[in-house]
């Protein structure tokens, strides 16, 4: 087998089999490949696509590359969850313990975030003393104790996946959905997750800003899932402004909070009620996702959601009396508002905006090597569809200096106000199941 024929191959349309997916992988993992002929195969799969059984066989591919994650000595079915990102995205954060409190197993292994916020790890880390460094046992015998556990990524799960992303971003071939599908569902198969929910956002804050893009892609890696003997499913959400108010790590943290309690922003609580429903029925903890709902509203308002929180926390080090008292959270010293300079409507956030607004105080990693400020952040005060007075804050900029202007500026440019009034966004546009 050679890899110039696997390349043309795929350049005239046709098909490759599981066996020639798997000597590509193998052999690029290894080295035997280099860097210019998967360039070129990768552009072959970008404009020629991929058939099912070929993203399936990548994404298996992938998974093999390196280690998998054994979760089999959890009890229960262990449900995942994977948002393709955003702004202001605190699912995990609300959705780890909520659905933990109703007794399905939340086994999660994050990283940390490029880009305008933290990621989950990050946020996490806002709480004094919380660490993600346990060994297997420690994280299996904690979601077995508590339901819920985090853990940071292992460094050998995936690598032919890290080795050809890294690639495709140096070549132009990043969006191309089966590239994408199996790049993230691989990771999750990896993981060890039995069942898989995905929140996959479109609009500006999001990597599929194009409502079709978005299906595509959800309805491929849900295919992927079923393809490898996972149950899966898909939400398509909105991300044409930030979720919830808090753009920030410290911030989302208490945001989750007030969510976990029931009285987080509306629309924040309500994808997390919709996705916990169907973590909660693939689980075969409800019979119904009637059922699901009203479990989970029932956890936020008798307090069990809160408490699995706190258990939470503590198990893995953390500072539990923050839930109670937020001020004990990273705080910034300078709190600054952005005031609304005429009368009208809020008829468009920005969303990726707005996160980079916040990424230039500090609250996000530009590169790798980049070091985060837990404290700073946005806390938006109006959300489309509002009404806004001149003077009313729009944005309270939390910084760690007085120099915002440029942070000013960019928000003034990507906040639109105007006389008529508009209808907020849909928040979920479509279910792949």
């Amino acid at each position: 087998m050679r890899m110039v024929d696997l390349i043309a191959k795929k350049r005239d349309g046709q098909s490759l089999t599981n066996e020639e997916i798997q000597f590509i992988m193998n052999g690029y993992t290894n080295g035997d490949i280099p860097d210019y002929q998967m360039s070129a195969w990768a552009m072959a799969v970008f404009f020629r696509g991929m058939t099912e059984e070929e993203t399936a066989a990548l994404t298996l591919a992938m998974v093999h590359s390196g280690e998998t994650i054994d979760l089999s000595k959890i009890e229960g079915i262990k449900v995942d969850k994977h948002s393709t990102g955003g702004v202001g995205d605190t699912t995990t954060l609300v959705l780890g313990p909520l659905v933990a409190s109703v007794g399905v197993p939340v086994a999660k292994m994050s990283g940390r975030g490029l880009g305008h916020t933290g990621g989950t790890i990050d946020k996490l880390e806002s709480v004094p003393g919380f660490h993600v460094e346990i060994n297997n046992d420690q994280f299996i015998e904690l979601v077995n104790q508590n339901k819920i556990a985090v853990i940071g990524q292992t460094g050998n799960l995936t690598p032919a996946d890290k080795k050809l992303y890294a690639l495709r971003d140096v070549t132009a071939t990043v969006n191309s959905i089966p590239l994408i599908a199996s790049s993230i569902m691989s990771k999750k198969i990896a993981a060890g997750a039995d069942a898989i929910v995905l929140d996959v956002k479109t609009g500006a804050g999001a990597f599929m800003k194009d409502l079709e893009d978005a299906r595509a892609l959800a309805e491929a890696m849900v295919e992927i899932g079923k393809r490898v003997g996972r149950k899966t499913m898909a939400i398509i959400s909105d991300m044409s402004q930030p979720l919830g108010y808090a753009i920030g790590n410290a911030l989302e943290v208490k945001e989750a909070i007030d969510t976990l309690k029931g009285e987080g922003p509306e629309d924040l609580q309500e994808l997390c009620l919709v996705l916990g429903s169907h973590m909660v029925y693939l689980a075969e903890k409800a019979a119904s996702l009637e059922e699901a709902r009203a479990m989970l509203e029932k956890a936020m308002q008798d307090g069990s959601a809160l408490n699995t929180f706190k258990k939470f926390l503590a198990a893995q080090g953390g500072d539990v009396s923050v839930i109670d008292d937020p001020s004990k959270l990273p705080q910034a010293k300078y709190q600054i508002e952005l005031i609304a300079q005429e009368d009208g409507y809020v008829t468009e956030i920005v969303a990726d905006a707005v996160g980079t607004a916040a990424m230039l105080l500090g609250a996000g990693r530009a590169t790798k090597e980049s070091s985060i400020d837990l404290a700073v952040g946005l806390v938006l005060r109006k959300k489309i569809g509002d009404a806004v007075h001149k003077g009313e804050s729009l944005v309270t900029i939390y910084s760690n200096s007085e120099q915002v202007d440029e942070v000013k500026n960019m928000l003034y440019e990507n906040i639109k106000i105007t006389p008529e009034p508009v209808q907020a966004p849909t928040l979920i546009y479509d279910k792949i199941l």
